[in-house]
């Protein structure tokens, strides 16, 4: 195929302006051979989430999932850290929060709707057959890994794309063609010999060279659906979705905040909300109050999960009757199984009818995991 101009690329690059895309970068479309090792070592070590694709071979190549691939676009889009309006803090009344990335519409909706634009834009301007194939960070590529050769920013230690404009509060989409456009410089690393990312991680997740060990980043463990392990719960604090401390700390991030897309606009009250309605919450309501987020896409049993631990983390007393009711009453082994752990946290020790409540729920559970989370609660409150 015959090398695009490069006023197509500069056509394609004001369009991807006009459309609301904050940083666009063209890479070639030659293998990730660099990463190739790497990831086996990750997946035989265990340090993968299960969230990735699993074919190694087709995140490195990209001719194994493309037709006659040969350059492919990568664009970025900036999200905000702040909240206009933050729910107001009444004494008592106990919040979770969701990670940011997670606030607004859900981000593989907005890119696919950015990169479904900028393809039409191309598909009307490119004087030869083109196609496409666009993915969010679902596909088969590596984001990071696309941006970074594309020159959006370089890979931190802490396995994010930082950019220069945004820091790495940024949503990552790209677009495998079959034009061939002219690469871009891919942006030096800029880490130096900060490594507060990796002494931030309250879970010794990072790695330290851009890689992490997946399972144990506490983004992953509250999106998983069975118990969470012991000593995530306490590490997780309040956030009932996703991890931000890795970011929050980069000084590349100090004082980032950007407002350009309306629908990222967090609703103050679903981003950062109170916790105990959670544990009742209905299939339908969750579905209609928070279905339009990326935090809701595991459904409503790790979030309530979740919610459970943060309320057992606050110590909150308040909540002893709403968690009673999720032992008493909730068909799900890890509801049951979690709010008898936190009853054990906040519970007072001197209070036996606590206590024979759970001893008589431990002789009902069936389950192996939640009876073990009972004994462990029913013990504690009896030492």
């Amino acid at each position: 195929m015959s090398g695009t101009s490069l006023s197509l690329k500069e056509r394609i690059i004001a369009e991807s302006q006009r459309i609301g895309i904050n940083k666009i970068g063209f890479a070639s479309a030659e293998p990730f051979i660099e990463l190739e090792e790497k990831l086996e070592k990750q997946q035989e070590v265990g340090h993968h989430s299960g969230f990735e694709h699993p074919n190694i071979k087709e995140r490195i190549y990209p001719e194994l999932i493309f037709d006659q691939p040969c350059s492919i676009i990568s664009i970025a889009l900036a999200y905000p850290t702040k909240m206009t309006n933050v729910p107001e803090r009444v004494k008592g009344q106990r919040r979770g929060q969701f990670a940011r990335a997670s606030w607004g519409t859900d981000y593989h909706d907005i890119l696919r709707e950015k990169m479904d634009r900028l393809i039409a834009y191309i598909k009307e301007e490119a004087q030869e057959e083109v196609t496409f194939k666009p993915m969010v960070d679902t596909g088969e590529l590596i984001d990071v890994a696309v941006a970074q050769r594309a020159g959006l920013g370089f890979i931190g230690k802490n396995g994010l794309l930082i950019t220069e404009e945004f820091g790495s509060y940024v949503y990552l989409g790209e677009i495998i063609t079959n034009l061939a456009f002219a690469a871009d410089e891919p942006v030096p690393n800029g880490c130096g010999d900060c490594t507060r990312c990796i002494t931030g991680c309250p879970t010794d997740a990072l790695l330290g060279d851009g890689r992490m060990n997946a399972k144990r980043c506490l983004s992953f463990q509250t999106q998983t659906k069975g118990m969470m392990p012991l000593e995530y719960r306490k590490k997780m604090g309040h956030i009932i979705y996703g991890c931000d401390i890795c970011q929050m700390v980069c000084p590349y991030n100090k004082g980032k905040d950007f407002h350009f897309h309306e629908e990222m606009e967090p609703i103050p009250e679903d981003v950062a909300p109170l916790l105990q309605p959670l544990l009742s919450i209905s299939n339908k309501e969750f579905k209609q109050r928070f279905g339009v987020m990326a935090g809701s896409w595991r459904g409503k049993k790790p979030i309530q999960r979740n919610a459970i631990i943060a309320l057992a983390n606050y110590r909150d007393k308040t909540a002893l009757p709403e968690l009673l009711r999720c032992i008493a009453e909730d068909p799900r082994p890890v509801i049951r199984g979690t709010a008898a752990w936190a009853v054990g946290q906040i519970a007072s020790q001197e209070d036996d009818e606590i206590v024979s409540f759970l001893i008589e729920a431990f002789q009902k559970e069936s389950d192996e995991e939640a009876q073990l989370e009972f004994q462990q609660a029913i013990t504690k409150l009896k030492a």
